[in-house]
């Protein structure tokens, strides 16, 4: 309810926008429920956004256009400076930091993982089937890796922020790494998952990487080189320790 009232005042971009409210939201779990970290509140799409795409959330979901396929598009991609495009989520995590300062509570930060975030860019939202990206990664390889790439090299500076605006943990989510073969994976996936891995400032702080939907490839998943490997329902607990 505390968070509904908040929602039914400021849409769900101007939530994330707002630091002070994104805060709220952010302790809400910490103060009702007593959970033991504090998750940052805002969008895998944030990102996305600065790379210079119009982003809207409708009924059906996030909506990002033009839908980015062809390599002029790429090339229009920006790699942004989050403190410069994205100053809120910093903020939001630094007054977080500031309310959890006697509490003993962690913060912990997100992205989404590069693969994750090209199939929103390609797709221009959600999507069931992929084919545009998938047309893009059997038709145009290079096409694909040159927009991975770029992703990438943009998820390193935006988490990098987020650890030095304060978060204590940060999580990479690769919501649909599961939809690919394991050789697919190993080639769009996993490769700039690591990459983004290798260029954090980790110092000390944990690394988790969760793939939904890949609990066949968790060999491959422990190679991206995280501290914590996060798991769905698609695979028992011991089967994946073992």
């Amino acid at each position: 309810k505390e968070y509904r009232d908040i929602r039914a005042k400021v849409s769900f971009l101007e939530l994330c926008k707002t630091p002070e409210l994104a805060c709220e939201v952010t302790l809400q779990p910490v103060d009702i429920l007593g959970v033991d970290a504090a998750i940052l509140f805002s969008d895998i799409l944030v990102p996305i956004e600065a790379m210079g795409m119009q982003l809207e959330f409708g009924d059906k979901g996030p909506e990002l256009y033009p839908p980015v396929r062809y390599e002029s598009q790429i090339d229009d991609l920006i790699v942004p400076e989050p403190e410069e495009t994205v100053p809120y989520v910093m903020d939001t995590i630094r007054l977080v930091r500031k309310e959890l300062e006697s509490r003993n509570v962690p913060v912990i930060g997100f992205t989404g993982a590069p693969f994750t975030l090209a199939s929103y860019i390609v797709e221009g939202g959600t999507s069931k089937s992929f084919i545009n990206l998938k047309m893009m990664m059997y038709e145009s390889p290079a096409l694909a890796h040159k927009l991975l790439d770029k992703v990438a090299d943009t998820v390193i500076k935006y988490l990098n922020a987020q650890i030095a605006a304060g978060a204590q943990a940060v999580q990479v989510f690769d919501t649909w790494g599961g939809i690919l073969s394991p050789q697919d994976y190993e080639e769009f996936a996993l490769k700039y998952t690591k990459k983004v891995i290798d260029g954090l400032n980790r110092d000390g702080v944990p690394v988790i990487h969760f793939v939904k939907g890949g609990g066949n490839i968790l060999e491959k998943i422990k190679t991206a080189g995280s501290d914590v490997v996060g798991l769905d329902w698609m695979i028992d607990l011991d089967v994946a320790r073992n």
